[in-house]
């Protein structure tokens, strides 16, 4: 916050170069890089720091002043954070984070499993209430504070400091598998350059005497132990489960997942060394690609025969279906899980923006893309699974089995396998699952380098290249466990256990401090101050009441009906389960320790400790020289 200007004195005889004061309002010379601080905004310095350039919290470093205005005010010379070298880079890397593998595979399996088009009801509704709410809240926290994940807390309640830690530990368990599944795409877009695909004929060294073509020309007939020429690719020559034993004997590592990934994370690295410059460059082309292939994909499923099957068994409306808790719950975690607030990537975009830049129309623009996209996906899953259910003579019900990975790897990998020209389509939806991949993987990482580079700017601020080229480094050493034979079982137990209800705590707790302890008509005077006009009530329900509940809502009901896992023909023991929860436990567990540590740290009393550690320690300090800009 800032306080007016009141002084009567002249200030006309300030020297040339320096930014003065008439009339109760800063002067700014267009040549001075100088920002009026008053004296009792000031950041005081630390013991250990007294004497020392004071650091503003915000990326600003502060010098003060030789020669300041009648003394009254301190000026103080800044360094510019780093900014987005255009607006567009930022919406793309924004959509390129949201829009991710999940919207290809996911979204089409739960609509279709939850009520077809009844779906879209809940789903919507979520949307409205929950998920768009806790986006547009991540990035005008991002925006305004102009922090990474860890030191943003400073300024809005000290005692959560610890979820910025948390999201952190997220994030890496989320590099460790997710980056494997691109790996696994990795290797069948290389697979893909030959005349024939290898998953389209039983002759190959890694087929059995159950594989069963029923796309050849002879008369093939589809037995309960049939299995598909693309499913023992992926299965026993890509994944080659049938090694291992399970979780308890995950058998040795892959060779050839672990080169594709090893060149994932080099081109990973030098997409983000250098910060959102090269990655706002990078990402014209990881985010846009992906809508040229889908419409190329959307084209050709739609001309293929028994596509209208597919598509009427995704959009058939069940009504029944929304009168399941279920339903509502599915709708809550997919639009949740979508957008994707609470890995610390929001904050972190958010926070190279312009200070007057609309966030609000950000939001909307970015996440009504994002819903688009899981829409406009499911047809083209769906008009290729009807295909595939016109060529076995079967249901699409029967086709639609297989989910999350195994949907894209399996049966649609076999339905482009035999379509003419299937070389070009193979290579072409597989490089966009690369693209799809990558731009997430780019943002989840960037949560954590602004996170830890604003927290530490006197270890690491100069020497970002060395500490990405660590985190790369780490990532990739913590998916050695997803690249051995049984390393798909461990990807779907960290996909279940180790992300999900760990990030609904997280954003639950986020939205919590930031509604109940920062106070929601301070956060929406930082809004005003950024776009000229406070929102409205729909938004103060939604953070205080509505946003909360919601993902209270989803977070019990997970934990009170955990999901049973099952993989290929493995059923996964219940030990498992145990050590998904430790693991997901593993990252939130920083929330309540940082809250012990901060209240035995602060002198005082206990009550004298509590207020202080929810008091903000520093108040955020707005540039001035931007223009400003009112949102409607």
């Amino acid at each position: 916050e800032t306080e007016p200007l009141t002084s009567k004195k002249d200030v006309s005889d300030c020297s040339k170069g320096e930014d003065c004061k008439e009339n109760g309002l800063l002067v700014r010379n267009p040549k001075s890089a100088l920002r009026l601080v008053e004296d009792g905004n000031k950041v005081h310095p630390s013991q250990g720091d007294k004497g020392e350039a004071a650091q503003i919290s915000n990326g600003y470093s502060g010098v003060q002043s030789s020669a300041p205005c009648n003394g009254e005010q301190q000026l103080m010379e800044l360094e510019d954070r780093e900014t987005w070298s255009k607006k567009i880079d930022f919406l793309l890397s924004v959509i390129g984070y949201a829009v991710d593998l999940g919207n290809v595979w996911r979204f089409p399996y739960i609509c279709y499993q939850n009520g077809g088009g009844a779906f879209l009801i809940p789903y919507t509704i979520m949307a409205l209430f929950g998920g768009i709410p806790l986006f547009y809240m991540e990035l005008a926290l991002g925006q305004y504070h102009r922090n990474g994940c860890i030191s943003i807390w400073r300024k809005i309640c000290p005692i959560f400091k610890g979820i910025g830690f948390a999201i952190c530990i997220i994030d890496l368990y989320v590099a460790s598998y997710y980056n494997t599944i691109m790996a696994w795409a990795f290797y069948y877009l290389i697979s893909s350059f030959t005349a024939e695909l290898p998953w389209t004929s039983c002759t190959n060294p890694w087929n059995t005497g159950n594989c069963t073509n029923y796309f050849s020309k002879d008369n093939v007939s589809w037995s309960l132990h049939s299995i598909s020429p693309a499913e023992e690719f992926y299965t026993r020559q890509v994944l080659q489960v049938h090694r291992s034993n399970g979780l308890d004997d995950l058998g040795g590592i892959s060779w050839q997942l672990t080169l594709c990934l090893l060149l994932i994370f080099t081109i990973v690295y030098f997409s983000i060394w250098k910060g959102v410059k090269t990655s706002g460059k990078v990402v014209w082309v990881t985010a846009t690609f992906p809508y040229i292939i889908l419409f190329i994909l959307l084209v050709r499923g739609a001309t293929l025969p028994g596509a209208w099957r597919g598509v009427l068994y995704y959009l058939k409306p069940d009504w029944q279906k929304l009168l399941a808790t279920e339903v509502w719950v599915d709708a809550a975690a997919q639009i949740f899980f979508s957008l994707g607030p609470g890995f610390g990537v929001l904050l972190a975009y958010a926070s190279y923006n312009k200070f007057h830049n609309n966030c609000y129309q950000d939001a909307l623009v970015t996440s009504t893309v994002n819903c688009l996209t899981s829409f406009v996906s499911g047809f083209v899953i769906f008009t290729v699974l009807g295909y595939m259910a016109e060529m076995r003579n079967e249901d699409v019900s029967e086709v639609a089995k297989d989910t999350g990975p195994s949907l894209l790897f399996i049966t649609y990998a076999e339905a482009i396998a035999n379509m003419p020209a299937s070389t070009f389509f193979a290579i072409i939806f597989f490089l966009m699952l690369l693209t799809l991949g990558l731009d997430s993987t780019f943002a989840g990482l960037e949560g954590v380098i602004t996170g830890v580079l604003d927290e530490f700017p006197h270890v690491w601020g100069k020497r970002r290249e060395l500490f990405v080229l660590g985190l790369t480094i780490v990532c990739f050493l913590g998916s050695l466990a997803t690249l051995t034979f049984g390393g798909a079982y461990v990807v779907k137990l960290f996909e279940e256990y180790a992300t999900g209800p760990a990030v609904l705590t997280v954003v639950f707790l986020e939205a919590v401090a930031v509604s109940w302890f920062y106070g929601i008509s301070q956060f929406c005077n930082d809004v005003k101050e950024m776009l000229g006009s406070a929102p409205g009530w729909y938004w103060r329900v939604c953070w205080v009441a509505i946003s909360p509940l919601f993902l209270l809502f989803v977070t019990c009901s997970f934990l009170s009906s955990p999901p049973e896992l099952r993989l290929f023909d493995y059923d996964y023991p219940y030990w498992t389960t145990v050590v998904g929860y430790c693991i997901g436990t593993s990252s939130i567990i920083f929330i309540p320790i940082y809250m012990v540590y901060r209240l035995v740290i602060t002198p005082g009393t206990l009550k004298e400790r509590i207020l202080k550690s929810i008091t903000p320690e520093t108040a955020t300090e707005i540039p001035f020289g931007d223009i400003r800009m009112n949102a409607v």
